[in-house]
């Protein structure tokens, strides 16, 4: 199986992507990072220094479903308030909900889930400051490390902040295998 992981050109969080996009290549597992354009992804540290900058293999718009076992949503205020804007990112998310695959999302990024109309009945967590928006989408927020939900037919993993990042990069690669 293999992962894909979304993103903007602007403002993901460095280590939001780095660390899960690191541990699933170290694993051996497949992955594609779609962007929103053909440029560097210029990532972010903390929502405002300069991080590293990542070559995206496609745009958002031209992911063909294949056999992704995992999309991964990473955070970044911006990147995550970006996402959620964006209609190939939406579809993407409710492509993979209602396929039945596995979504890993963390810190801002189930913003995006919200948007899509597909956190309703799932028991999740997030960076605190969009809790309320998770509730009044119709999910149970909780403030946890790691949470993994099978409801509504689907799985999601979602953790907190990059604190979480020991947590939230091996049950992503458990999830993509």
């Amino acid at each position: 199986m293999s992962a894909l992981i979304i993103t903007t050109n602007y403002g993901v969080e460095q280590d939001e992507l780095k660390m899960p996009l690191e541990a699933l290549r170290n694993a051996g597992v497949p992955v594609t990072l779609a962007a929103t354009e053909y440029s560097p992804v210029q990532s972010l540290v903390g929502d405002k220094d300069p991080g590293e900058t990542f070559e995206p293999d496609t745009l958002l718009a031209d992911v063909e479903m294949g056999d992704y076992a995992v999309l991964v949503i990473p955070g970044g205020t911006i990147n995550a308030d970006n996402l959620r804007t964006d209609d190939a990112a939406l579809a993407l998310v409710r492509t993979f909900a209602g396929d039945g695959r596995t979504i890993a999302s963390i810190c801002h990024g189930p913003w995006l889930l919200a948007e899509a109309d597909v956190a309703r009945g799932k028991s999740l967590t997030s960076y605190e400051s969009i809790a309320t928006d998770l509730r009044n989408a119709g999910a149970t927020w909780e403030d946890v490390e790691l949470r993994r939900c099978e409801e509504e037919g689907w799985t999601l993993l979602t953790s907190r902040n990059p604190g979480d990042l020991d947590a939230f990069s091996p049950a992503v690669v458990e999830a993509a295998r």
